[in-house]
């Protein structure tokens, strides 16, 4: 079977910027390092760090006192960095820029005096982080029924902001359906929206105009990777979320000439190799990499950590 390798996939800047905080934090200072919540959504990631000597936590009170602490790339609420704070714990930000980037917009639209709507899903860390960080009311909608059901009066200046792992596909209907209730609204440009969420869907979409059958690899927590399979499924092609070789299963895969592989942001690359693999057991394979765009962006790390 032809494995066709979809371009790009896998970690984004954003991720290898976390993961890099907390291995030079490790480097610098010795284990343990403490990390508030998975620094990424990937088991492997979590666990390759945990035997390096990282400890994860869910909440900076199970911290000692004065610990070093890394906080994830989702970014956290500013009532989580008074609490770390106030614990005297040494704090390094692996939040991603365009997280951080988010979060001033939203300060800077309620500064204005608008009432702040975030485009998102309920639960999910990045948006925990962002509603905890914006002053004011802000208002959660993950779709056109939700804006719909908005208790903000139409004559009120409006401003919206979104989730980070939404791409510009998944936020089009939600953008028109607000600015079709307000008249008096703003919002970030298009180009302002995450790269590495829009570039991967395109390149799944891509996969899928070929591909016989579409693997995502990544972690069933993670909202990147879980969008990714669901579009492979809008492209009308069998689409199955994998966290490993492991979980594949041969069925899926034993007619199709040509098998379509991705990955999400916070998905490493061994892991597409171990699926790879698994195919092999299954039939002979020959890989190949579609044409597609190649990323070249990379966030500058904390200046403590910078010359390590």
């Amino acid at each position: 079977m032809k494995v066709l390798l979809a371009q790009p996939r896998g970690f984004c800047a954003g991720v290898v910027r976390a993961i890099e905080i907390v291995e030079r934090a490790l480097a610098k200072h010795g284990a343990p390092v403490y990390v508030r919540h998975e620094i990424v959504h990937n088991r492997h990631v979590v666990e390759t760090l945990t035997s390096k000597g990282a400890v994860f936590v869910e909440d900076v009170c199970e911290v000692p006192p004065g610990a070093v602490t890394v906080f994830s790339a989702h970014g956290v609420a500013r009532s989580v960095e008074d609490e770390a704070a106030g614990r005297g714990l040494r704090v390094l930000d692996a939040t991603c820029p365009l997280v951080a980037k988010v979060h001033s917009q939203g300060i800077r639209y309620a500064g204005q005096g608008r009432t702040v709507v975030l485009i998102g899903h309920a639960g999910h860390p990045e948006v925990v982080g962002t509603l905890g960080r914006v002053p004011g009311p802000v208002h959660l909608v993950g779709s056109v029924a939700e804006v719909e059901a908005l208790p903000i009066p139409r004559d009120t200046p409006v401003a919206y902001i979104t989730q980070t792992t939404l791409s510009v596909d998944d936020t089009r209907g939600i953008i028109a359906a607000l600015q079709a209730r307000y008249a008096d609204i703003a919002g970030p440009e298009t180009r302002d929206i995450c790269y590495a969420t829009q570039n991967r869907q395109s390149s799944v979409r891509d996969l899928g105009r070929v591909a016989d059958v579409i693997l995502v690899v990544g972690a069933s927590n993670s909202s990147n990777s879980n969008r990714l399979r669901e579009i492979g499924g809008e492209c009308d092609v069998p689409s199955y979320l994998v966290a490993d070789g492991s979980m594949l299963d041969a069925a899926w895969v034993r007619d199709a000439d040509v098998v379509g592989v991705t990955a999400g942001a916070s998905a490493p690359e061994v892991l597409v190799d171990d699926v790879i693999d698994a195919l092999r057991r299954v039939r002979p394979v020959e890989v190949s990499i579609m044409p597609g765009i190649e990323e070249t962006i990379s966030f500058r790390l904390p200046a403590e950590l910078a010359d390590l």
